[in-house]
């Protein structure tokens, strides 16, 4: 059975993953599905870097803009609607690409992965929720519950992600099981072929750097700004993504934006080294190339070779 071809660009933040996904589409007659959980909310441009509209005039890009920030992207309604699109792109003759470094949403869509289904137990729901309100203290104590109860789950949920360490509580304490074994999954219904994006780590935190200082010179205090003048609670889950977490603070006169910047680098190298976790280098699915002068045509030929292999078997 040919199994439909899907490309992966995968890689860490500010690898440089949006401007060659776009020029490999462009070639190869592909559109772009982003994986990026932190693009799906309207609003919030800056901070996230998301492809500007100049970028999808030349592409087609989906899942971009799609929920304000106070609404909720489930990751099965994600993976339903990913599904949705890649089968739609195929059946016009075009070519998938899957785009962005949040690893749990790559391999929903990849694996075939199948999120528990744990039905809501509001009580328990509303005893953690009450945990988690008690200011700093409570969502460290939550994380740390689940550093107990399944380490290798909290290994992979940030202690400031409240939404999702409740999620794996609740379904650690409903089900009896960990959360991270309760993840099956299946063999994929596409023929993959992922390019993994890499630079040294002394340039990429440069390239970090260099993000960071434009997202203030463009703005980016003024968006979030605008965004609680809008009415969305600084509390929000989206809200708390690095960067805007950081520019509430100097709003509030708790930072500078100096001290601001210094956080959010220091958040982005974290957050830098976790992907780092999803998207091993050793890892023999990916076929990883150094970003460099000349690398979109070696990649592209990479592509053509291996859509041809899937293609003639």
């Amino acid at each position: 059975m040919i199994k439909p071809p899907l490309i992966l660009i995968v890689g860490p933040t500010a690898v440089g993953k949006t401007e060659l996904a776009i020029q490999l589409a462009e070639k190869l007659r592909g559109e772009i599905i982003s994986a990026d959980s932190r693009l799906f909310y309207r609003g919030m441009d800056i901070g996230t870097a998301k492809p500007n509209l100049e970028e999808r005039a030349r592409v087609p890009h989906y899942l971009i803009d799609i929920v304000n920030p106070d609404e909720t992207l489930s990751l099965v309604v994600f993976q339903q609607k990913a599904k949705d699109i890649i089968a739609d792109i195929h059946a016009r003759n075009k070519l998938p690409f899957l785009v962005g470094g949040t690893g749990q949403y790559l391999r929903a869509v990849t694996q075939g992965w199948n999120p528990p289904e744990v039905t809501a137990d509001e009580k328990l729901r509303g005893e953690l929720g009450r945990i988690a309100s008690k200011g700093e203290e409570g969502p460290h104590w939550l994380h740390a519950r689940l550093q107990f109860l399944d380490p290798e789950a909290a290994a992979k949920i940030d202690a400031r992600n409240v939404r999702r360490t409740i999620r794996a509580l609740e379904v650690i304490l409903t089900t009896g099981r960990k959360f991270s074994k309760q993840r099956g999954q299946s063999n994929s219904p596409y023929h993959l072929i992922t390019i993994g994006l890499t630079r040294s780590r002394p340039e990429l935190y440069e390239r970090v750097d260099q993000r960071i200082d434009a997202m203030f010179a463009n703005g980016i205090v003024d968006e979030v700004k605008g965004l609680l003048e809008s009415g969305y609670s600084p509390t929000l889950p989206s809200m708390s993504a690095i960067g805007y977490r950081e520019c509430i603070c100097v709003i509030n006169d708790q930072l500078s934006v100096e001290q601001a910047k210094v956080e959010i680098r220091r958040a982005t190298r974290v957050f830098v080294r976790r992907q780092a976790n999803w998207f091993k280098e050793a890892d023999p699915n990916i076929m990883w190339f150094r970003v460099q002068a000349g690398i979109q045509n070696e990649i592209m030929e990479y592509i053509q070779k291996n859509v041809a292999a899937g293609n003639d078997h």
